[in-house]
């Protein structure tokens, strides 16, 4: 309930966001990706350290207590009026979202058994799809009226929903503090060689959003001759796949060797959707919308592999008294892919024509392959880490039995 009532409000920031910031707060357009670059920047580098200090005061309160900052940042959106004030409110935003982001993923190493959390975090991403789907279709009302008192009543909504988040999540059962190791290195993640691989490979993994959300619909509009409604439609496509399957994709990954396969598989599934997407270049009418809808549909197919097999490595490769930062140091990866995929996925796909989509695939196949080996690497170097769930799961029980 909580991430349904959160995703409904960044529904309704993400629709509104760059015209706020450009109409009514008097922002450049790049001033505007500027600042969201600095604090998409900022939130990659407290990620880790965020992680950490979740593990030593417990994941629950920081994650009740990061919804309730980011509700008063959000607030205080409706009184900023330049560049400089914006990233007064921005940046401080931004570490509380590192912060929430990180307790969130430990919650659930906390509070759930180890066969489900792959699972759950599936079953929470397709509800994250369903509220956001319902903020953006909300968000077009205050579009529509284009005034700034709409804008700033939509954004207090968007206040409002953390707080209710906070509110739903206070029900939670406490989750107990891990104390601070007596000796040895305090950020052990960013020592973790295999694990930060991984992380590596994730983040460049992670590109495959900006290339649906930002590639594709300039390729759609300016290098084929499909009717601009096709762009909604690809979108159309991937929301429902991802409410609909991605429990299902989830399948078989709760292990770190299905979920190494289903990174391959993802890789693999984008190498072909990029293909089709490249040959929409040179088709023309109706068969330029079905290569488009059917390298959507494989497009989707690597994303939901690719986060199911995300989801379970990091959980898979942390040590039990280090989610908190373990999930912080995943959460790095998927910064990085989202701050490097605008311009690489533009310059590949429009710059580079049908070689550029092809070289884009081929870079995802890659590294999709390379998962498997960093697990296999990971595993070699931390043993305990990577024993069956069940096994993983009885030796817990008896450990907390009296």
């Amino acid at each position: 309930m909580s991430t349904l009532v959160n995703t409904f409000g960044n529904g309704l920031w993400m629709v509104v966001s760059a015209l706020y910031l450009t109409r009514s707060v008097g922002l450049s357009i790049g001033q505007t990706g500027l600042a969201l670059t600095i604090t998409a920047l900022v939130s990659l580098v407290v990620s880790t350290p965020l992680g950490y200090l979740t593990d030593r005061v417990g994941p629950r309160g920081m994650l009740v207590g990061g919804l309730g900052a980011m509700a008063v940042g959000t607030a205080a959106l409706t009184l900023v009026d330049s560049f400089v004030s914006f990233l007064l409110v921005a940046v401080p935003t931004a570490v509380f979202e590192a912060a929430q982001r990180a307790a969130k993923g430990a919650v659930i190493a906390g509070a759930v058994p180890l066969e489900r959390r792959v699972y759950t975090r599936a079953y929470l991403r397709s509800l994250t799809n369903i509220g956001i789907s319902g903020g953006a279709a909300v968000a077009g009302l205050g579009l529509a009226v284009d005034t700034r008192a709409a804008y700033l009543t939509l954004i207090l909504i968007d206040a409002t929903t953390y707080l209710l988040a906070a509110g739903i999540l206070s029900r939670l059962a406490p989750i107990p503090a891990v104390p601070a190791p007596a000796t040895g290195p305090r950020l052990i993640a960013l020592r973790d060689r295999p694990f930060l691989a991984f992380v590596v490979l994730d983040g460049l993994m992670a590109t495959h959003f900006g290339l649906f959300e930002v590639a594709l619909p300039l390729w759609v509009a300016h290098r084929t001759d499909a009717p601009r409604w096709v762009i909604a439609a690809l979108f159309l496509v991937n929301t429902t796949a991802v409410v609909l399957l991605q429990v299902r994709a989830a399948r078989g990954t709760d292990d770190l060797a299905g979920a190494a396969a289903a990174s391959r598989r993802a890789g693999f599934a984008l190498l072909a959707g990029c293909g089709l997407f490249a040959l929409s270049g040179t088709a023309t009418g109706a068969v330029t919308v079905a290569l488009l809808m059917a390298g959507a549909a494989l497009h989707v197919g690597g994303e939901l592999w690719h986060a199911a097999a995300g989801w379970s490595i990091s959980f898979g490769l942390a040590p039990a008294d280090a989610h908190g930062q373990y999930q912080g140091a995943y959460a790095m990866g998927m910064q990085l892919g989202r701050i490097v995929a605008p311009l690489v996925v533009t310059s590949l796909a429009l710059g580079g024509g049908t070689p550029g989509w092809l070289l884009l695939g081929a870079a995802f196949a890659t590294i999709g392959c390379l998962v498997p080996p960093v697990v296999r690497w990971a595993r070699r170097m931390h043993p305990h880490r990577s024993e069956p769930v069940a096994q993983r799961q009885e030796q817990a029980e008896s450990k907390a039995a009296p």
